[in-house]
């Protein structure tokens, strides 16, 4: 009997948390058993900067755990012990609603979009010969899609178009015919003759994935549906579609044409792992593939493109108009490609909401631990002390704020931590509404810019991190922080210098 007992609670103890590390289990404990005892002996608002740093600290570890299960167990014991209620969590997830919308809808809506885009970047990937123009285009196409429909769901396309090509290639370079059984993960049967070209494929591909990567947030960061902060910060500002490209322009346009001279620099001087070329071979093999897989397109294949086509063109129209709220945008998006291309069945419309909802849900886990800092006014000193600086200062020094905590955590959460605090000094008096929309720029920008300096600031990055395609092409944490570095320095510096000086 104490054996089995034994062996119960070993299996308690290996599902807790899954599979992640047993320190990162333990620490996640005594975080939960740390919390009460520090509200009894220090207060509410001691425990409740603790709770933020724990939270903070289980956003920073996402490759270990999904913060969604670790965030929500700390924001569940929040509640019970009081650091704030359910009615103030219902208010912040009632008064964020417009987020949750585009996050439901907006993203499930750009998934029945992907074969158009699918069939877009493979002809780009095709059909550019310089490995220059097509880093270029690349990088810009990326831009332009985050900018009107989802860093996150454009990522997953450059994704699929690379795993796609590279089990294509894989597969022939191990001696195997299209149609046959492959494992990709493994180079064991790869011909000696193409180890050579495998790993210059490798590099050229890391290469573009970053090079996206990077153009999401460069999009993603001019509009108010880029990222999912922008419409919270458009949302407290009560900026539309246009007028939020149009006052964040003076500080995006110039850092997106800097990004993409960036990128113009690191691949003519090959610095920081840049710079590789599609091998011959490798392109003449993908390029048989993609002539069979357009040969072999049905008419119904085509004409769903052109449904996709006629929607994109749609949604960008609704949303410069601002005909709807945005993600009631997203929801006629999904109705309308669904009911033409005949997507009628409720299991194949439930795939398009498997990337939105976790993401979803872990949001109301951010608005739990926004309600414990407003109901301790845990921010207030550390608003009012910038707001204490010379006017002129404030808005680069949000800037610097919010750009490092984002690189750290997450930038939904920061930006939702710092928009709350900036629209109650607004509606208490403390600042002008000229003043709150420099501000508010600063916000978005800070948590945008700076953030592409780890995986854990851009949701975009540690999806490409955490995707199918990132082993079969080795790139690891610390290669991702170390080709995003020249991108960091440049989109944050010229980032700060706009919001200090140019607003």
């Amino acid at each position: 009997m104490p054996h089995a007992y034994a062996s119960l609670g070993q299996a308690f103890r290996q599902s807790f948390l899954g599979h992640a590390p047993n320190w990162y289990k333990q620490t996640i404990i005594a975080f939960l058993l740390i919390n009460p005892l520090m509200l009894f002996v220090f207060g509410p608002v001691v425990t409740g900067w603790l709770l933020v740093l724990e939270f903070i600290f289980t956003l920073a570890m996402a490759l270990k755990c999904y913060p969604l299960q670790p965030g929500g167990l700390l924001v569940i014991e929040a509640l019970i012990i009081g650091l704030t209620t359910p009615e103030t969590l219902y208010k912040e997830v009632e008064h964020n609603f417009p987020v949750i919308l585009l996050l439901m809808f907006m993203v499930a809506g750009i998934f029945f979009m992907k074969d158009l885009l699918l069939f877009t970047f493979t002809r780009i990937l095709l059909g550019v010969r310089s490995k220059v123009v097509l880093s270029l285009i690349f990088s810009l196409m990326c831009a332009v899609l985050s900018a009107f429909l989802d860093a996150l769901t454009v990522t997953a396309v450059i994704i699929s178009v690379a795993v796609g090509f590279y089990s294509v290639y894989h597969k022939v370079a191990s001696g195997k015919k299209l149609h046959d059984d492959h494992h990709i993960l493994s180079d064991s049967d790869v011909v000696a003759v193409h180890h050579n070209d495998l790993e210059q494929f490798r590099a050229f591909l890391r290469s573009l994935l970053m090079h996206g990567a990077v153009g999401t947030a460069l999009g993603g960061v001019c509009t108010l549906v880029g990222e999912p902060q922008n419409l919270l910060i458009g949302h407290e500002a009560g900026w539309h579609f246009v007028e939020f490209f149009t006052v964040m322009a003076p500080i995006t346009l110039p850092v997106l044409a800097a990004g993409l001279v960036t990128c113009l620099v690191l691949e003519k001087t090959h610095w920081f792992g840049y710079g590789a070329e599609l091998p011959e071979p490798v392109r003449l093999i993908l390029w048989d593939f993609a002539e069979h897989e357009r040969l072999s397109m049905t008419h119904g294949h085509r004409a769903h493109l052109m449904i996709q086509a006629c929607a994109a063109v749609l949604l960008i129209l609704a949303l410069a108009f601002h005909v709807a709220e945005v993600g009631l945008i997203g929801l006629m998006i999904i109705v309308l490609i669904t009911a033409f291309v005949g997507i009628t069945e409720e299991h194949a419309i439930g795939k398009a909401f498997e990337e939105a909802l976790p993401f979803t849900s872990l949001l109301v886990v951010f608005f739990a631990v926004v309600a414990v800092i407003h109901q301790q006014h845990l921010f207030t000193p550390v608003i009012n002390w910038v707001l204490s600086l010379p006017e002129a200062q404030q808005p680069g020094m949000f800037f610097i704020a919010n750009g490092l905590l984002s690189a750290i955590s997450d930038n939904v959460f920061v930006a939702t931590v710092y928009i709350s605090e900036v629209k109650q000094a607004l509606d208490a008096g403390t600042i002008s509404r000229e003043h709150f929309e420099k501000l508010a720029v600063a916000i978005n920008t800070g948590t945008n810019l700076p953030s592409v300096a780890t995986p854990n600031g851009q949701a975009a990055f540690l999806f490409l991190l955490t995707s199918a395609i990132a082993p079969l092409v080795k790139l690891s944490y610390g290669r991702m922080v170390w080709m995003a570095l020249p991108y960091t320095i440049v989109m944050g510096g010229l980032g700060w210098l706009g919001v200090s000086y140019w607003l």
